[in-house]
């Protein structure tokens, strides 16, 4: 290929934009926020992933944040783990495995994490899709949310799944712990983490 091709902007702009067609290809996280970015006046536009430190983990979907003096309590957008014992309520099979998972996922990604907000809760958390990069800046790329379904420490939360950019993936991750009879599809009958709050309020 000749030198001043090389050089061109022309060349340059378009090895850019093949660059980010095939990520779109390939990761439908980013597919999901290039078309929200592509597109401002879609409701589902949204920030671009920001980055923060785990502070804490309170249980299999939610965590606490930190980034220069400022905390952040995150939900996980579309999944729901077992509860844990909270008070009077003596907490649900598979709670406690739900929290050590997650902190085998956090402590996998060294503490940092990129949030990805959706909305926020009547509890004043940020719902957010979590990630991590597990191997270098441009390594793989983990979801939490993912990780957490596939291995049966969570339900998909289909009543508020609807608004996660990657509510598909999060469906084909729980359909894979079912299959393998993971976590909390290992004793039929479980109740559901909503339905024992339901009881316990």
């Amino acid at each position: 290929m000749p030198k001043n091709l090389l050089n061109s902007p022309v060349f340059l702009l378009a090895s850019i934009a093949s660059v980010i067609a095939l990520a779109a290809v390939f990761s439908p996280i980013t597919k999901s926020l290039v078309e929200a970015a592509a597109d401002s006046t879609s409701p589902r536009a949204m920030p671009l992933s920001e980055q923060w430190t785990v502070v804490s983990v309170a249980d299999g979907d939610t965590i606490t944040v930190g980034r220069r003096g400022e905390t952040k309590k995150i939900r996980f957008c579309g999944i729901d783990s077992p509860e844990v014992k909270h008070g009077k309520a003596p907490g649900q099979p598979f709670g406690d495995e739900a929290r050590e998972k997650l902190r085998s996922l956090v402590a996998l990604a060294k503490n940092q994490v990129m949030i990805v907000p959706i909305e926020t809760d009547r509890y004043g958390r940020t719902v957010a899709e979590v990630m991590a990069s597990v191997s270098g800046e441009w390594g793989l790329e983990m979801s939490f949310q993912e990780e957490m379904l596939k291995s049966g420490n969570a339900y998909l939360y289909r009543q508020y799944a609807k608004n996660c950019p990657n509510v598909t993936a999060f469906e084909q991750a729980e359909k894979i712990a079912i299959a393998s009879k993971a976590g909390v599809w290992s004793q039929p009958g479980l109740e559901k983490p909503w339905d024992y709050r339901k009881r316990y309020r």
